[in-house]
Parts: C-alpha cells; sequence; structure tokens
C-alpha cells in the first residue's frame, strides 16, 4: 500500500463526487478514461481516494462532466489543492508501516474518536515511557532509535487533544478494558506514573474515560483494538479502524460502519462511568503498583 502523504478526506469527497459524476453521465469507468486519454487504473484511484489527485486530471474530468464554472467545480479543485498538502506524520515516514500512516490521517481530521483498547492503554492516554515500554517489549525488532522516533510519533498525535490547526480539538471517548490498567508494563514506576496521567488527563473536558471491567460479561467486538472516527462535515462518512498485529484494516461499507456504531455504544453503556472509573484505577494503582 502507498503510503499515505497527507489529508485523506479531501480525497475522499474528490472520490465521491467523481464517481457521482461518472455515474450521472452514463459513463463507464473505461468509457471515461478513454475519452481523456488516460488509464482505467488511474481514473479507479481518483474514485477510491487512492494517490494524490493532480489539478490536471481533475480539470479534465470537469470539463469532460460540463460542469465548468459551477460550485461543484470549484469545490473539487479547492479538495485537490488541500490534498496536495503534506501531512506532519510524514516526517515519520521511515518508521511508521502496516498502514499507521492511514491511522494516523484519519484520526487527524475525525472530529471525535471514539476507541477502545485491550490489553494496552489508549495511545492518546499514553506516556512516553509507557509507550517505550510497549514498544520495547512487543516490537523486539524495531531499533532503540526507531523506538524513540514512534514513541515521538506518539506524543505529537496527542496534541491534538490540545490543539490543532484549522480546526477544534479532538474530542476523544476512550474506554479501555480493566486487563489495560492492571497489565504491568515497563516497571511498577512507570505504571504508577501512567495510572497519575490518566485520572488527570480523563479531567479534560474533551476526553471521556471509562473502564469495561471484569465484573460485565463479554461483548461483542471487546477482543480487539479499534477506533471509530467521526467527521463534523455531512459529506464525510465515518470510519472505522481495527489493529492487529499484522496492521490497520479501515471499514468504510456503511452498514458495517453502523454496527460497529451500535457495539461501541454497547460498550459505553456497559463500563463504568467516568467517576467510577478514576476511582477503579486509583484502587488498581494502590493495590499492584504501590
Amino acid at each position: 500500500m502507498a503510503a499515505m502523504q497527507g489529508p485523506i478526506i479531501p480525497r475522499r469527497r474528490i472520490a465521491d463526487e467523481l464517481r457521482r459524476l461518472r455515474e450521472e453521465s452514463g459513463r463507464t469507468l473505461e468509457e471515461v478514461a478513454a475519452e481523456l486519454l488516460i488509464s482505467t487504473s488511474k481514473l479507479s484511484r481518483l474514485e477510491n481516494a487512492q494517490g494524490s489527485p493532480q489539478s490536471r486530471d481533475v480539470r479534465d474530468l470537469i470539463r469532460l462532466y460540463g460542469i465548468e464554472g459551477t460550485q461543484v467545480a470549484d469545490k473539487l479543485m479547492r479538495w485537490v489543492k488541500a490534498s496536495g498538502r503534506q501531512g506532519w506524520w510524514t516526517d515519520y515516514s521511515q518508521t511508521i508501516s502496516g498502514g499507521l500512516d492511514a491511522h494516523v490521517a484519519y484520526e487527524s481530521e475525525a472530529t471525535v474518536a471514539r476507541v477502545y483498547t485491550i490489553p494496552i492503554l489508549p495511545v492518546l492516554l499514553q506516556t512516553a515511557d509507557y509507550a517505550r515500554a510497549v514498544y520495547r517489549s512487543s516490537e523486539p525488532w524495531w531499533t532503540p532509535h526507531e523506538i524513540e522516533r514512534l514513541v515521538e510519533l506518539r506524543l505529537r498525535r496527542q496534541n491534538a487533544l490540545e490543539q490543532r490547526e484549522d480546526q477544534q480539538p479532538l474530542s476523544l471517548i476512550a474506554i479501555t478494558h480493566e486487563a489495560s490498567i492492571r497489565q504491568l508494563v515497563g516497571s511498577p514506576e512507570i505504571m504508577r506514573a501512567q495510572l497519575d496521567h490518566l485520572i488527570e488527563r480523563s479531567t479534560a473536558p474533551n476526553v471521556e474515560l471509562r473502564v469495561f471491567p471484569f465484573s460485565t460479561p463479554p461483548l461483542f467486538s471487546i477482543s480487539c483494538t479499534y477506533d471509530y472516527f467521526e467527521y463534523s462535515d455531512e459529506l464525510d462518512r465515518d470510519v472505522v479502524h481495527i489493529e492487529t498485529h499484522g496492521g490497520f484494516r479501515h471499514i468504510e461499507t456503511g452498514k458495517t460502519v453502523e454496527k460497529y456504531r451500535g457495539h461501541y455504544e454497547t460498550l459505553y453503556q456497559n463500563s463504568l462511568g467516568p467517576d467510577e472509573t478514576r476511582a477503579l484505577i486509583r484502587t488498581v494503582q494502590a493495590e499492584r503498583f504501590s
């Protein structure tokens, strides 16, 4: 998969609009590609938000569909310009892999991130020492330099909770399994500091932290870490990212995304509230990591 170099939302908007225009014109991919003297695969990539849209290609499609001078044409060209911006995460392109670049691209433009994690705590709420210990124990093939770059990337991602250019801070709703707060990562000292950090960060107005407790029977979707990203613009579709050892799998199909929204709501309703969560964290901290 090609690296995700820049914002993904403008690409999705371009893809949706170009597909709609082609279908309304009654043309097939092959017919449009032949008229523009481009390959069918290139047009298919444009309509599937893959790669970087080029101004010339989009202008040619605007002319072909006869929408020059319209608001739709203006929007398409603005989106092309926006999609060409370099994402800040490209500074880490030599280190990130397995679809993490696309994950960060989706995360960076989301309005709300609904996160569920097991058995590791939510990335956006991790301390540097905790993140470093996770990488050292679970990814032994990384060099010390690569680990430091990955930790730095995690800390930069957390900036979205404080401020973002041209956007409000990210709203985070995080549910983590009770196993995550009891799992020893690094050392008791690292865990004490990490749990203190969880308690502090969970009081921010745009952060809600809940624990799914051992006392609640298992529910569907609690066995893997996933993120549900919401976007404020009605043009944008929500997306689900499921994290596995092999990388990330993203889901955009409307019905499946809707199901995951329901699964998350069930998790939410069956998890401890924010105050109960902080009380449990303090109890675990005293019992296991004092």
